[in-house]
């Protein structure tokens, strides 16, 4: 049994309250290892053509106002 089928089965096994203090510990774990990612992206110019492509559409008249 893999690692992720041995969680699968614990969580399952979570109380409400436990499962609800797991959900919050996770959110907060994912917007981390999240942030980190995006930020290790950022510093290896790996966002570059995507921000180049936005602003060539935005100098390009194809964006809107919001």
């Amino acid at each position: 049994m893999s690692q992720v089928e041995m969680l699968e089965q614990t969580v399952k096994q979570l109380s409400t309250g436990e499962l609800a203090a797991f959900r919050s510990w996770f959110i907060e774990f994912d917007a981390v290892a999240w942030d980190r990612q995006l930020e290790a992206d950022s510093e290896n110019s790996k966002l570059d053509r995507l921000a180049q492509s936005a602003i060539d559409e935005h100098q390009a008249g194809k964006t809107k106002r919001m």
